[in-house]
């Protein structure tokens, strides 16, 4: 066991020295401003480096080829080594900021959450939010992304890591022959869509530094804000427009984003059936929940209604956290629905949280089948989505998540509950953090943050949030005994 924990330091010592090039963005922004956190960012990169180099060298003749099973362990402690050290520069930079807080609040950012523990975002250094930014776009496609197509010219094999990385059930699909060149497309249409997502608000009013920002966290579906208000800020229309098409892009599989763009059409939109349903049920609740808002009197017409629901259950729906309004307001229906959304919408392969989209077909696919089982028992059935059929295999493997998912949600919530949080609020906590949705209800709602959980709530929180990005199995299993024996 120890041996087989020792190979890894060497990947993870490359992944921690890689990781230092990410502190160069806040030091460029904190030499152009003369910012007083340059010290701290300059210090923050080199002790990184020196602990990656540690790792590396000290792990150098334990090094050989990565095992299946060892993609697991290295995706959970690159997750959580990582968290670690992007914390420096809050803890050297924040007044009164505790390790506790400093872990969770850059823990939600690789995990691309977005809840938050800090109060006074728009007093901030702006390299600290650039950092928080960042963090939400590294983590978009997972850290391990960028690796993938490193780790292979290292002689470390790198199928291993992406299988354990990859979201969603079904995570053998490749769109070219060779993995790097895999995680290079993906990077390619996640980078330009970045871009085309900063032009885009800088065109609707937002200055170039919040527009960096808000693409940053937008197109990773992170919701961090250099603003405590977040989106309700800026109250323009357009941006939040902006803002919308976006989060439902970044709610798409990137890989259909990818044959799109390789095929030069838009049929391959047309052809993923999970895009066209995440699409139809967030787009269709939006409107049915706007005409509910309107009716019970909260907006005095219905296009302010409209405006206001769509973007904020847009925003909830994906994962991404965004708000304008403080939606805790409404009536608890609409916010409980938003929250449901959360857990179900998002498409595998996009940088959202929850079940996905895949699974809830599935799910509900499987449940007809059931019924029909119990109508015509001699029939024989298959189960198919989009003209592809689903093996019983990766049924089973979607219930076991989904069961899996419900024990941790129930586990996780009963952990607040014990230790002093109301129902609502510890409830809507772990959904919210379990999903990587970001705000939740009551204490953790809109109008609030996290700041208020006690140490242990806070750690439950962070735990939370990793269980819901690493998608249950891959903290799961190496707790296994079965997982360490030769």
């Amino acid at each position: 066991m120890l041996r087989n924990l020792l190979c890894l330091g060497h990947p993870l010592g490359l992944i921690v020295m890689a990781f230092s090039v990410a502190f160069a963005m806040p030091i460029g922004l904190a030499l152009t401003q003369g910012d007083s956190t340059l010290w701290a960012f300059a210090l923050s990169l080199f002790l990184n480096f020196v602990v990656g180099a540690a790792l590396w060298a000290g792990s150098r003749r334990f090094r050989r080829e990565l095992k299946p099973r060892d993609g697991y362990v290295l995706v959970a402690l690159v997750w959580i080594v990582l968290a670690a050290t992007a914390a420096v520069p809050l803890l050297l930079t924040v007044p009164g900021l505790s390790f506790t807080d400093a872990y969770f609040e850059t823990t939600s950012g690789f995990t691309t959450t977005g809840a938050t523990v800090l109060s006074g975002l728009d007093q901030l250094p702006e390299p600290i939010n650039l950092w928080r930014a960042e963090l939400n776009w590294l983590g978009g496609l997972g850290i391990i992304g960028l690796a993938m197509a490193v780790l292979p010219l290292l002689g470390v094999g790198g199928m291993q890591v992406y299988r354990a990385e990859a979201t969603g059930p079904i995570k053998d699909t490749r769109l070219t022959p060779r993995l790097a060149q895999t995680a290079r497309s993906l990077w390619l249409i996640y980078s330009g869509l970045t871009v085309a997502c900063i032009l885009s608000l800088r065109a609707a009013g937002m200055g170039w530094f919040d527009a960096v920002c808000h693409a940053f966290s937008v197109l990773s579906l992170g919701g961090f804000s250099p603003h405590d208000a977040s989106i309700g800020y800026f109250n323009s229309p357009a941006i939040e427009g902006v803002l919308e098409f976006f989060m439902l892009a970044a709610g798409i599989n990137f890989a259909t984003h990818f044959m799109a763009w390789r095929g030069k059409s838009l049929s391959a939109y047309r052809r993923d059936r999970e895009a066209m349903a995440f699409l139809a049920l967030v787009l269709g609740s939006a409107l049915a929940v706007g005409a509910y808002i309107f009716a019970s009197g909260v907006y005095p017409d219905f296009f302010t209604a409209l405006r206001h629901t769509a973007f904020n259950l847009i925003s909830i729906a994906t994962d991404c956290g965004f708000v304008s309004v403080n939606y805790d307001r409404w009536p608890l229906a609409a916010s409980l629905w938003m929250l449901l959304l959360s857990c179900l919408s998002a498409s595998a392969g996009s940088t959202g949280g929850g079940i996905k989209m895949i699974r809830t077909m599935t799910l509900f696919r499987q449940a007809g089948r059931e019924i029909k089982s119990l109508v015509h028992p001699s029939a024989v059935s298959t189960l198919k989505i989009g003209g592809q059929v689903i093996s019983e295999r990766l049924v089973s493997a979607v219930l076991t998540f989904i069961h899996l998912y419900i024990i941790c949600v129930v586990v996780l919530t009963f952990l607040l509950i014990v230790s002093g949080l109301d129902f609502l609020s510890a409830f809507s906590a772990v959904i919210a953090t379990i999903n990587n949705a970001g705000p939740g209800l009551h204490l953790v709602g809109p109008a609030a943050n996290y700041a208020g959980l006690t140490d242990f709530q806070t750690w439950v929180c962070a735990a939370s949030m990793l269980v819901g990005r690493l998608e249950i199995f891959v903290l799961i299993v190496p707790l296994t005994p079965a997982f360490w024996r030769e």
